[in-house]
């Protein structure tokens, strides 16, 4: 297995996995999410992997077959009264495909992620998961993320 960034000749595969999370957010929250829609089209994915501030890096095996990808976002929280200045490595999506899971990519695509942070002198990396998404839960948790802050709704 191989981690890189993502290039134009990985969309194809890139949007199977995009409808695959897709399908996972539906399930959880069917009055939020449109089963059968992906998050970007292949025009945005194409601006997204071509942009530094946001690199979209691809696990790949050995025929160069993606099996999972991870989109990444550099944010910098700028200094205020009550904050430091620091930067951070945002993952706005992570997801390997069904049939590699259990087999460590995952894993290494958040270890990738975080040298990857390192090496760009960011204070941490972060993420947002939805409650219900258990598994995906159970997954940071195990690759030693913690819960940062909280987000509360109340549905009119």
């Amino acid at each position: 297995m191989n981690i890189r960034r993502a290039e134009v000749k990985d969309i194809p595969a890139i949007m199977a996995l995009l409808s695959e999370v897709l399908e996972i957010h539906a399930g959880i929250r069917p009055d939020i999410f449109i089963p059968g829609t992906t998050k970007y089209t292949d025009e945005e994915l194409t601006e997204i992997i071509n942009n530094d501030q946001k690199p979209v890096f691809v696990a790949v095996d050995d025929n160069d077959q993606v099996l999972g990808y991870a989109f990444t976002q550099l944010k910098e929280q700028p200094f205020s009264t009550n904050m430091v200045q620091f930067k951070s490595l945002f993952i706005d999506d992570l997801c390997v495909d069904s049939s590699a899971r259990s087999q460590g990519v995952g894993r290494a695509l958040l270890d990738f992620v975080k040298d990857e942070a390192k090496r760009l002198g960011c204070y941490e990396v972060t993420l947002n998961v939805w409650a219900g998404n258990d598994s995906a839960i159970r997954f940071y948790e195990k690759n030693g993320l913690k819960v940062k802050e909280t987000t509360m709704e109340f549905i009119l």
